[in-house]
């Protein structure tokens, strides 16, 4: 009987088999911060958005709605966020094969990722400078005669839509280089030999292999446009073309003082932008059942 018990395994490696050793230890405290950072504030946005000052469970969704002035907001973000997220993917996917194939690669994706570096305020003070009415481009393009008057890009839906070009597309690119780079080269050797075309290549191997990590890059791209507020700010007109529904949110919070309807809001934009995210991973599944890796990442 004693034989049999002292041959158990220990506590350590019994918990080890099953997948609680020391190294899974270190996740707790990231998951601590993960549940205090995202979380208790999301549960408690959430609990606080069915609070509102009228005293009924459904009067902030009620409220934003009804009142053309806020749920337009959904669909000026929609304007803003959807067609940067698929022009920035335009722009990296020939950029990305491109760079694969240089040997200074590693300059070249330095000098494109570089706005990174200078966030979204500073993007936005440069583009007062270079695209106001003053602007060096305004001054340029009376220069050469095209216009008798000064062009004017910023507060305005062009401004924005530049801005989160700008910022937005070394994500982007970074994301799909990961992917471009991934795919094993021999494949596109391989359909050379047998007579393929460029074209032929990019459409019957790249573009399947590349299409789950497209639909990640833009869903993560996507996300970042969408919660757009110093841009819709410095370079947009907030009050008119450019009000995002984050510029709502902070209204409702710190000039009306209406944290529940903030709340409320900030609740409503994350779940359309889940929608989205929802809607582009379905898609992913229809266009391409393969294999889900065919890059890095």
């Amino acid at each position: 009987m004693s034989a049999a018990i002292d041959s158990s395994p220990p506590l350590r490696m019994r918990l080890a088999a099953r997948g609680l050793d020391t190294v899974t230890l270190l996740v707790l405290p990231a998951a601590f911060v993960l549940v205090a950072l995202f979380l208790y504030p999301f549960l408690y946005g959430l609990w606080l958005s069915f609070h509102p000052k009228d005293g009924t469970l459904l009067g902030n969704y009620g409220r934003f709605f009804s009142d053309p002035f806020l749920y337009d907001t959904i669909w000026t973000t929609m304007r803003l966020a959807v067609p940067v997220t698929l022009l920035n993917l335009l722009l990296a996917v020939p950029v990305a094969f491109r760079v694969r194939l240089m040997r200074r690669q590693r300059l070249l994706t330095t000098i494109l990722i570089l706005p990174i570096t200078l966030g979204t305020v500073l993007v936005a003070e440069g583009m007062l400078f270079y695209f106001g009415a003053q602007g060096w481009f305004s001054r340029t393009v009376m220069m050469l005669g095209l216009s008798s008057t000064p062009v004017k890009l910023t507060n305005s839906y062009i401004g924005v839509f530049l801005s989160l070009l700008i910022t937005g597309f070394p994500f982007t690119f970074l994301l799909t280089l990961s992917y471009v780079t991934g795919i094993d080269s021999s494949l596109e050797q391989a359909a050379a030999t047998l007579g393929a075309g460029p074209r032929s290549r990019f459409r019957h191997i790249f573009l399947p292999l590349l299409l789950p990590g497209l639909a990640i890059t833009f869903c993560l791209s996507f996300v970042q446009a969408y919660s757009v507020f110093p841009s819709a700010v410095l370079v947009g007109e907030p009050a008119r073309i450019t009000r995002v529904i984050s510029i709502a949110a902070y209204q409702a919070a710190f000039e009306e003082y209406d944290y529940s309807l903030a709340s409320a809001i900030a609740m409503i934009m994350g779940f359309t932008q889940l929608a989205v995210v929802v809607v582009v991973l379905a898609s992913r599944q229809l266009l391409y059942r393969g294999p889900a890796g065919g890059g890095k990442g």
